[in-house]
């Protein structure tokens, strides 16, 4: 079911208790394979609470040394290597480092060849290495796992299986269904999904009484588009183990509906209401499918069992904002930022709980609270965004000189947030009614940034309001010039021409320009209406009209739908719409004003 459900990590997912654990498939800063497929994964069994089979770390072979006589000659290649490659000169680097291990026979010299090519993404050179790398040192782990990791990215499956056969055939029982695991998210990295399906399906056949070989096919199968297949292996899983959450997921995520998947995650926690990540991913489906008050349920009884989860006290307050219940979204964003700053976690960003606050805060008029919220934005991608917010509440509580100084003081990255700044500031003054000193904020913008489309625009609407239409027509003409397919700006100059009834022909080309770039934007619907009636053409006007407020019930959408019944004789439709915009907005200028004109009373 695509979309339907995110499946969390294995090694989230996977509860103490189970033998399955995934590593991470990168353990080093260059680009190399994991730390896959260790002959008896003791690594990975250590992490994953398992006990370490002795016998088999005291039995481990050693490939021996050569004994290496550190002549000038060869001393003077190895420095020769690395100064290369200190130099950025990969390619010297690599061959005179391999040369060197073949001369010497010695691996670890072969290794560093390795791990040469692969910091510049060589794969194919760097595979030549690990070959002789592990024919050099046969009994290498390290070897092996790089060998095998380069194979299956170069899509080279048949060179990968018989090591993949040995390596299954030699592990311990404990730690062969690991390994199967760690095999399928190898092989999940391949182009070829259906190859790597094949080989999956090949490499697991004797081994069918472990849960980890049918969750590996679920994986395989699903990540190939089998879906049938991927549920049906998912069952065999639960056959062997029914509580295993991993199993449970397979089978929502591969299933053709959203309900269907519900289904499946609700009759598991009937009989297993424990079971934390089913009952995640059963609430992340509920959202999806706009059902927040379930959703919500199923957040409060995971709170109920571990109240101080980050991950669900965030989830809580988002939702909360997310269904306008500002008391929820307050109580769980502020219990989240607070367990935050008792327990700090890097992985975790506080901006959109601060920002979130911060609005909560500001609707309900309490300036001071949205201001402190927004301060304690760090510097970081949303730092300038709090500080215009700021300066917008400051403005609005009469602080207009405090907020531009703020502004002026602050230090932009780069050409997109100087223009974010002189568009704030600019919106500063419109709103105060300095339309003359806006206006002269996005010319001198203009100056420095000629050719930037958006502070067009800005500056085009802006020069409208400052009844400068000679301004706003070259704005949008050059936008039209400089970007053919900005549907904004084509829809703005044949809006303003039908609005002041000129140039209808024109209007009515620009508009159906734009309607045909964004067929769905009810703004351009509207447009497209206005020029109908301004044509006389009241059926098509009302058709766009309708169609436009019935995507969005905007008010001067409806104004308009309003005038154009009120001429067709649909008074008291018409009465009705309008009555409707003045609940919304009774302040609204195009309101009043085509009241007045029209010499409605409501």
């Amino acid at each position: 079911m695509k979309n339907a459900l995110v499946i969390v990590t294995l090694s989230v997912l996977l509860s103490a208790g189970t033998n399955l654990q995934a590593q991470p498939l990168v353990t080093s800063k260059a680009p190399q394979p994991s730390q896959l497929l260790a002959k008896e994964g003791q690594k990975s069994s250590a992490a994953s609470g398992q006990s370490t089979d002795k016998k088999v770390v005291s039995d481990k072979l050693e490939d021996p040394l050569p004994t290496l006589d550190m002549s000038e000659d060869l001393l003077f290649k190895l420095l020769r290597a690395e100064l290369a490659y200190q130099r950025g000169d990969w390619q010297l680097a690599y061959v005179t480092m391999l040369v060197a291990a073949q001369e010497t026979r010695d691996p670890r010299l072969a290794r560093r060849a390795a791990e040469i090519a692969l910091s510049v993404k060589q794969t194919g050179e760097a595979l030549s290495a690990v070959r002789l790398w592990r024919e050099l040192a046969p009994h290498s782990d390290e070897a092996n796992q790089f060998y095998l990791g380069l194979v299956v990215l170069g899509e080279n499956l048949t060179e990968a299986k018989p090591v993949f056969v040995e390596r299954l055939r030699e592990v311990s029982p404990q730690a062969r269904g690991l390994l199967i695991l760690q095999i399928q998210r190898l092989l999940g990295r391949t182009k070829d999904k259906n190859a790597a399906f094949t080989l999956q399906e090949e490499l697991t056949a004797p081994y069918q009484g472990l849960v980890e070989t049918h969750i590996a096919l679920a994986q395989a199968a699903h990540a190939k588009g089998d879906l049938a297949r991927a549920r049906t292996e998912a069952g065999k899983a639960l056959a062997i183990k029914p509580d295993l959450e991993i199993a449970v997921l397979m089978q929502a995520q591969s299933t053709s509906s959203r309900e269907e998947a519900l289904q499946t995650l609700a009759s598991f926690l009937k009989n297993y209401p424990k079971a934390r990540d089913v009952r995640i991913a059963y609430a992340k489906i509920l959202i999806d499918d706009k059902q927040y008050d379930a959703a919500r349920k199923q957040f409060e009884i995971l709170l109920k069992d571990q109240p101080n989860d980050l991950s669900i006290m965030y989830a809580m307050g988002i939702l909360g904002a997310q269904m306008n219940d500002r008391e929820s979204a307050e109580k769980y964003l502020s219990a989240y930022l607070k367990e935050l700053e008792n327990n700090p976690d890097d992985e975790r960003d506080p901006v959109q709980a601060l920002l979130i606050l911060s609005q909560i805060a500001e609707d309900r008029k309490d300036f001071p609270a949205a201001l402190a919220w927004l301060a304690q934005v760090e510097p970081g991608p949303a730092y300038l965004e709090a500080q215009v917010r700021s300066a917008q509440i400051m403005a609005n509580t009469g602080d207009l000189s405090g907020a531009r100084n703020l502004l002026s003081h602050l230090k932009p990255d780069g050409q997109r947030e100087q223009i974010q700044i002189m568009v704030a500031d600019a919106q500063l003054l419109r709103d105060a009614n300095r339309v003359p000193e806006a206006l002269a904020v996005l010319t001198k913008g203009l100056e420095r940034f000629p050719e930037d489309t958006g502070l067009l625009y800005d500056y085009a609407m802006l020069a409208e309001k400052a009844n400068r239409f000679d301004l706003m027509e070259n704005a949008l003409r050059k936008i039209i010039k400089l970007a053919p397919s900005n549907q904004h700006a084509y829809n703005a100059l044949g809006y303003s021409f039908a609005e002041r009834n000129i140039h209808l022909q024109e209007a009515y080309t620009l508009i159906d320009k734009a309607s045909k770039l964004a067929p769905e934007d009810p703004f351009i619907m509207d447009s497209m209406g206005w020029i109908y009636f301004r044509l006389g053409k009241l059926q098509e006007a009302e058709d766009f009209l309708r169609r436009a407020y019935a995507i969005r019930p905007d008010v001067e959408i409806g104004v308009h739908l309003g005038e154009v019944l009120w001429v067709k004789g649909e008074k008291e439709a018409a009465q009705q719409l309008l009555r409707d915009a003045n609940q919304k907005d009774p302040q609204n200028n195009l309101l009043k004003s085509t009241l007045a004109r029209l010499k409605i009373t409501l």
